[in-house]
């Protein structure tokens, strides 16, 4: 049975999180588009999200850390169905375990896909069942590592005419013992999350308004849509 202090921290987190929910507003544009799930629980008295690690066979991002998701398919219906129906193929998480929040800002992939983050808080009793043919690990990181790492860095790259950031984590998990390099796109929606959930500063430099999260990340793809890439 859950806990009182366990609801009252997922309450919480749901009442802040629907203040960023964007709803349908970048549906529209023309991008190639993609949507990844942010499975957000509460474990040990502490916020967690769950990562996958993508198979070697894969043709894209092989044996890169990721968040359950792909590619929206002409059969869904927006980036919410594009993110749970990848999500119960790749860790078999079904639409009954899930509890949907909000979709968070967008955000350009390195090959122009704009990615759709959509947060969901599911059961700390969930147990994944990764598919091989996609996934060969699944674990968890507590929310907060993404505010204070104990291992971090950066580098610079150049996207279309635009400089970025891309902020890596190194999180050795406690449980085997492995280590993990998050990276990239998913390192930005899980210090996004961070930084929105916690409502604290990170403890290094990041490239967006940590102040003013929504109308800086929408500026930035409304220029980048007019320029059309």
């Amino acid at each position: 049975m859950e806990g009182a202090e366990c609801k009252a921290m997922k309450e919480k987190a749901m009442k802040i999180l629907r203040k960023y929910d964007v709803e349908d507003k970048f549906s529209g544009m023309t991008f190639t588009k993609a949507s990844v799930l942010l499975p957000v629980f509460v474990k040990d008295g502490k916020l967690h999200v769950l990562f996958t690690l993508r198979s070697m066979k894969l043709k894209t991002s092989p044996g890169e850390v990721c968040f359950p998701g792909g590619r929206s398919e002409p059969s869904d219906k927006d980036e919410i169905e594009t993110a749970l129906r990848e999500a119960k193929e790749e860790v078999g998480l079904l639409r009954s375990q899930v509890e949907f929040v909000s979709r968070l800002i967008p955000a350009f992939s390195k090959d122009g896909t704009l990615v759709t983050p959509v947060v969901a808080v599911i059961q700390e009793t969930f147990k994944p069942c990764p598919n091989p043919d996609e996934v060969t690990d699944v674990f968890v990181v507590p929310l907060d590592y993404f505010i204070k790492p104990a291992k971090y860095h950066t580098a610079s790259i150049k996207f279309k005419t635009l400089a970025r950031t891309i902020h890596f984590f190194e999180y050795k998990d406690p449980e085997s013992k492995k280590v993990f390099t998050i990276f990239g796109l998913t390192a930005h929606f899980a210090l996004m999350l961070a930084v929105i959930l916690l409502e604290k500063r990170p403890s290094f430099n990041v490239h967006f308004d940590v102040d003013d999260l929504i109308s800086a990340s929408e500026q930035l793809i409304l220029e980048l849509n007019k320029s059309k890439l």
